[in-house]
C-alpha cells in the first residue's frame, strides 16, 4: 500500500491519545509520510473544509481513541472512499480499533507498506426523515450510521415510554409500546443493543437487528431481518409529543406526529483496515465480555 498523506484523528480530552498522535506523526515523517492532526471535537464542516483545500485526498485515516472516536470519524468520513485504521488508546479494547501495540512498536507502517492486511468492509445504515402533510411527502433530513439508530422518548421523566409503530417492506409488523426501539446494523450489535439484550451477530453477515428497549410487552422480541428491507418508522399519533431519533448514540432530531423515518442499508460501507495478526473477533468478544470457557477446567471443587 502506497502512502504519501494520511489524516490522525485523535479522542479528544485524552492526554494519552494526544501524545499517541504526535508519536504516530513523527512515526510517519521518519518515512516521509505527510500527515495531519484533527482532534474528535470536529465539526463535519471542518473536516470537508480540510479535504476540499487538498490536491488529492488522503490515503489512510488514523484513529487513535476508542470506539466513539471511530464512530465519530466513519460518519464524518461518509462520502470519501478513504480506509480507516484505528488503534485503543486510552481505554479498553474495542470492537472497532486494533491493538496499540502495533502502533507503539511503529511496525503498522511496515504492515501496511508490506500489505499484510485486509480491509473490512462495513455495512452501514441510511435514514431518511420525511414529513407527510396533506398527502405531500417531503424530506427533511438524511443521516448516516455505522452502528445504529434508535428511538426514545423527547421528555426524559423517570419512566418515559411511547408508542412506536414498525413496517418491513411496506408490511406493519408490530406496535412497539416501551422505553423505545434499535435499528442496528450487525457491526452495532454489540453496542447498544446488546447492553438491551439483543443477539450478538457477526459482522461479516449481511442483516439488521431490530430490538426494542424495554419493551412492556413480554411479546416483543428482537428481530434479524435482511439488510435489504425497507423499514418505516413512526411515532403513533397518540404520541403527541413525538419521539426522538439518535444515531451512534448522538441526538438527532424529533420525529413529530406528521414525521416517519425510513431506514435502509447505507450507500458506501465502511472501509476499515485489519491487520492479519491482530486478534480475532472471537477473542476479541472472549476477553472484552470476560467470557470464562469451560468452568469445569478450572474449578475441579465438588459443590
Amino acid at each position: 500500500m502506497k502512502i504519501a498523506l494520511v489524516l490522525i484523528i485523535y479522542r479528544s480530552n485524552s492526554l494519552d491519545a494526544e501524545e499517541s498522535s504526535f508519536f504516530c506523526e513523527n512515526a510517519l515523517k521518519e518515512k516521509k509520510i505527510q500527515s495531519k492532526r484533527i482532534e474528535s471535537d470536529f465539526d463535519v464542516n471542518q473536516i470537508q473544509s480540510y479535504l476540499n483545500t487538498i490536491s488529492s485526498l488522503p490515503d489512510l485515516v488514523i484513529v487513535i481513541g476508542g470506539d466513539g472516536t471511530v464512530l465519530k470519524s466513519a460518519n464524518a468520513l461518509v462520502n470519501y472512499d478513504i480506509p480507516l485504521l484505528s488503534f485503543n488508546i486510552g481505554g479498553n479494547l474495542g470492537f472497532l480499533t486494533q491493538e496499540k501495540d502495533f502502533l507503539l512498536d511503529k511496525s503498522f507502517i511496515e504492515i501496511l507498506e508490506k500489505e499484510k492486511f485486509k480491509f473490512d468492509f462495513r455495512n452501514r445504515l441510511m435514514c431518511d426523515v420525511f414529513s407527510l402533510t396533506n398527502y405531500k411527502k417531503e424530506i427533511i433530513k438524511r443521516y448516516d450510521a455505522l452502528n445504529d439508530f434508535y428511538f426514545k422518548s423527547v421528555e426524559e421523566d423517570i419512566s418515559p415510554t411511547n408508542q412506536i409503530e414498525l413496517e418491513i417492506d411496506n408490511e406493519k409488523v408490530n406496535d412497539y409500546k416501551g422505553d423505545g426501539l434499535i435499528i442496528s446494523s450487525t457491526t452495532g450489535s454489540t453496542a447498544y443493543s446488546m447492553a438491551a439484550g439483543g443477539p450478538i451477530v457477526h459482522p461479516s453477515i449481511n442483516a439488521f437487528i431490530i430490538n426494542p428497549i424495554c419493551p412492556m410487552s413480554l411479546a416483543s422480541r428482537p428481530i434479524i431481518i435482511p439488510d435489504t428491507s425497507k423499514i418505516i418508522i413512526r411515532a403513533i399519533e397518540k404520541n403527541k409529543k413525538g419521539i426522538t431519533l439518535w444515531k451512534d448514540g448522538s441526538k438527532c432530531l424529533t420525529i413529530k406526529h406528521n414525521y416517519y423515518c425510513e431506514i435502509k442499508k447505507g450507500k458506501k460501507p465502511c472501509k476499515m483496515i485489519r491487520f492479519n495478526e491482530s486478534i480475532s473477533y472471537y477473542k476479541t468478544l472472549i476477553k472484552k465480555l470476560d467470557w470464562k470457557g469451560d468452568l469445569s477446567l478450572k474449578n475441579n471443587q465438588i459443590i
